[in-house]
């Protein structure tokens, strides 16, 4: 509950940040993009960069399965220190490439890569050295992405105007390469599950495929409803962060800083982390959900709010409101994994859920430029992105009481199986009662 804890949770802080920092300023980067690589001639250009920063955001969610399974087997700092590593290679290699094609796998996928296997190790290692603090650590470490999204655009654009996007992607790999040093602080509490069933440290047993991949998870039909319906609402989730600077742009040209909106969005974000973290602390069991469903009915309604907003503090009202909703989606995750799959299968519920998850987050905001590519304006954009969060926060809905009637079967099942232990006792003793009475029929001589 504390002690080396401490460091292990700014250690898990900056991670959050550096990575989701990064990851949430990609509008100011995309904006640099399109001015570097574009010549005015290409009709597709803003489909084609959304895809970096798409494909980006994407791989973090989409390795997470892979990531949960190296975890188990290697160990939380061993995974995040080479993740870091990939990552500051990835950034690196990015900033000396001279078209847009090259990105998709320097940044799209090695950078990215690299961020989610250090990024979920940072998630488990917590439940390692805390357990009654554990909301209140979670909510502190996630609130790091908040505090990096916060600062970050306004430190890139003047990087950028000064430097050049390629000097300034080196400057970022000093996050990364913090990152990789913040990584050795994991040390282990408990040995891994290799080395038990090994018996010894110096030798390495792969366990079962059973252990590795746990898709039992996927019985819960509670989960797979959480696990559906988080996806669905997700289309359009990440089309704000992509496009909306550019979208301010368009609108307003160069009389706005356009940089205040994701400070918004990253002060609100921080705010509703803490806030709606401990709020769901009060909140029984699966009903924890409802926060999320609320959650998804917002943002989809502020997404929808983007276009009709003429006025600039318009914007910054629904960056606002945006902002807070978003920090509670996110600060819910892990508390409602617990809930719904319990605390042995969670690190690899919440894999495979963020895995899910990294389709839609990748598939929207290329969409998103395509139409805007066509139609000459974010507006239809933004309005097809507000759908499915309210889809998917309506199919959520379910979840409490699907999980209540889960539990009431589970409940039923023990006193049937202690029912039947008694019956076949009862008999046991009927048909054994009979032979003593013959032993004893015979010793007398009957």
């Amino acid at each position: 509950e504390g002690g080396w804890g401490w460091a292990v949770m700014l250690a898990a802080m900056w991670c959050n940040g550096a990575v989701f920092g990064i990851q949430n300023s990609c509008g100011v980067l995309f904006v640099s993009m399109l001015q570097l690589f574009g010549g005015g001639q290409d009709e597709q250009l803003a489909f084609k960069t959304a895809w970096v920063n798409s494909l980006s955001m994407g791989m973090v969610f989409f390795c997470s399965p892979i990531v949960s399974v190296f975890t188990d087997l290697f160990g939380c700092r061993k995974v995040a220190v080479i993740g870091a590593a990939v990552g500051f290679i990835g950034l690196l290699s990015s900033s000396f490439v001279s078209t847009i094609e090259p990105l998709y796998f320097t940044y799209g996928i090695l950078f990215a890569c690299g961020c989610s296997f250090a990024y979920q190790p940072s998630l488990v290692i917590l439940g390692h050295y805390f357990k009654k603090r554990l909301g209140l650590v979670n909510g502190i470490v996630t609130a790091g992405s908040s505090l990096f999204t916060v600062s970050l655009p306004f430190v890139l654009r003047v990087l950028i105007d000064s430097i050049n996007l390629h000097k300034t992607l080196r400057v970022l790999c000093i996050l990364m390469f913090i990152l990789f040093l913040a990584g050795f602080t994991y040390k282990p509490l408990v040995s891994n599950a290799k080395e038990k069933e090994d018996g010894s440290k110096g030798k390495f047993k792969f366990p079962p495929g059973k252990k590795i991949c746990n898709f039992s998870v996927f019985k819960v039909l509670s989960y797979r409803i959480w696990a559906f319906g988080v996806p669905a609402a997700l289309f359009g989730y990440f089309v704000p962060y992509v496009h909306l600077m550019k979208h301010v742009k368009d609108r307003f040209g160069d009389s706005v800083p356009e940089e205040v909106l994701l400070l918004c969005l990253g002060i609100t974000s921080g705010v509703g982390r803490l806030v709606f973290g401990r709020v769901a602390d009060y909140i029984p069991g699966a009903k924890k959900v409802y926060l999320q469903v609320a959650s998804f009915f917002f943002i989809g309604l502020m997404s929808m709010m983007i276009p009709l907003c003429h006025v600039f503090g318009g914007l910054i009202a629904v960056c606002l409101f945006m902002g807070l909703f978003d920090g509670c989606f996110i600060c819910i995750m892990a508390p409602i994994a617990f809930e719904l799959v319990g605390a042995q299968n969670v690190s690899q519920a919440i894999g495979f859920l963020l895995g899910l998850m990294s389709i839609p987050m990748t598939v929207g905001p290329p969409v998103a430029g395509f139409l805007r590519d066509h139609l000459g304006t974010y507006d239809v954009a933004f309005y097809l992105a507000g759908v499915p969060p309210l889809i998917g926060g309506a199919i959520l809905c379910f979840i409490p009481w699907v999980h209540e009637r889960q539990k009431l079967k589970e409940r039923a099942k023990p006193v049937d199986g202690e029912t039947t232990e008694k019956m076949l006792e009862n008999e046991s003793t009927l048909v054994s009662d009979p032979t003593e009475k013959t032993d004893k029929e015979m010793e007398s001589g009957v």
